[in-house]
């Protein structure tokens, strides 16, 4: 299979003219290994048990090798990490040590956290202008200076929305339809849960099924700020004594420590007018296919529209979508060195879906919106917002499923989603 070249490179190949050591995270299956191939001379795979067992015998062997060297599942053997820091202590040149990991060891271990020797990046799943199914034709970058060309016809629809969704951002299983796309799906989500992990008080990981039910509570409170007790009671349905608190921030621990979870923090700025903000995250999985897969959801399922509801947000393809919505414009974000977030009231008077912020606290506002036209209804936060902060607000904009870019004569872009580019 061709690379496909992501927007995490053009970040990758900034840092390493200055930094000596860079982690890419992000779930197992993402791209990581293949990213980080195509830059390094040498590779270490400690997921291989030849390769483990002669790190093992000599782990400053890594220090003597052609570099840039890669380093592939660290995690299994989290003292390696300490072989790099001291490598950047000692003077390591730029671009000399490339790690990936696909989870985060939570046990107390003696590695040291890598705080201004190890830079960490995370590897997201394809977004959609990655996933090259239309030329995107806006730029989120134009939009933050408030200057950006709003056009541009999209031949994307909704079912092939829908289809984007359960076809998942993993490059290995874009190729799959079907009965086999879901097997797959099945598999990588049996083996990711699979695997043994202790924590930082010394227990294990639960066994696959009751992480699973996790996950897939998790999966039904997509894109909603669903607290994690109403959680923990979809996780845990029918049981008289509840998880105490503490088991469940465990649970949320262990799929974070997967990179399985993917929650999108409220939006906090010091100095703003803005008050009585919710602090609640918003709720995504790393890729909605993992989500459909979880609640057993094909293309089909999602446009029926019969009864398939996520809590207090409407269908599950709307939810799904605004995911969708989010993995692109976080990838995005990333690129452009912003921050995402999203904003709501703590009494839910008014909610923005997406708070775009770059360098100076320019913001760019978006909300998502799973139809092929805007009314007035469905900007009226977006107007509240810059009524708030004035000219902070750069651009607003809804993202939809519809046929072509425009701007409204009240200024808002409507942008589909397809043709949302860098």
């Amino acid at each position: 299979m061709d690379y496909v070249k992501r927007l995490v490179d053009q970040e990758l190949d900034e840092l390493l003219t200055g930094l000596p050591a860079i982690a890419l995270d992000g779930p197992k299956g993402v791209g990581k290994t293949e990213t980080l191939k195509r830059r390094a001379l040498t590779t270490i795979a400690l997921d291989s048990a030849a390769q483990r067992e002669t790190y093992l015998a000599n782990p400053d062997r890594l220090r003597g090798v052609p570099r840039p060297v890669l380093i592939d599942e660290w995690q299994l053997v989290p003292h390696s990490w300490d072989v790099v820091r001291r490598a950047v202590d000692d003077g390591a040149e730029p671009g000399a040590f490339l790690l990936a990991g696909s989870a985060t060891p939570l046990a107390s271990s003696p590695f040291h956290s890598g705080a201004g020797r190890i830079a960490s990046i995370r590897m997201r799943p394809l977004a959609l202008p990655e996933r090259e199914i239309c030329m995107p034709s806006v730029s989120t970058r134009a939009l933050l200076t408030g200057g950006a060309t709003i056009d541009g016809d999209c031949p994307v629809t909704l079912t092939e929305y829908a289809e984007e969704i359960v076809r998942s951002g993993f490059p290995g299983l874009r190729g799959l339809a079907g009965r086999a796309r879901r097997a797959q799906l099945d598999g990588y989500l049996r083996r990711a849960l699979g695997r043994n992990f202790v924590d930082d008080v010394g227990e294990l990981m639960p066994r696959t099924e009751s992480l699973f039910d996790w996950l897939k509570a998790y999966a039904a409170a997509t894109s909603s700020t669903a607290s994690y007790e109403a959680i923990r009671d979809a996780a845990s349905p029918g049981q008289a004594d509840p998880p105490a608190k503490t088991t469940t921030a465990r649970y949320r621990d262990w799929l974070s420590a997967l990179w399985l979870l993917d929650p999108l923090p409220a939006w906090r700025a010091p100095g703003s007018p803005l008050r009585r903000l919710t602090a609640g995250p918003k709720h995504h999985l790393a890729d909605p296919a993992l989500a459909a897969r979880a609640l057993d959801v094909e293309a089909e399922d999602l446009l029926d529209g019969e009864g398939r509801v996520i809590r207090g947000h409407g269908t599950l393809l709307g939810a799904l979508f605004e995911s969708l919505a989010t993995l692109t414009v976080r990838v995005i974000a990333q690129t452009l060195e912003c921050r995402l977030s999203h904003l709501r009231t703590q009494r839910g008077e008014h909610e923005v879906d997406l708070i775009l912020e770059g360098r100076g606290g320019r913001i760019v506002a978006f909300e998502v919106k799973l139809a092929a036209t805007v009314s007035d209804n469905d900007v009226k936060h977006l107007h509240w917002l810059k009524e708030q902060l004035g000219n902070q607000v750069k651009d607003l904009v809804v993202l939809t499923t519809g046929p072509a870019a425009y701007r409204r004569s009240d200024g808002v872009a409507v942008v589909p989603l397809a043709l949302l580019g860098l």
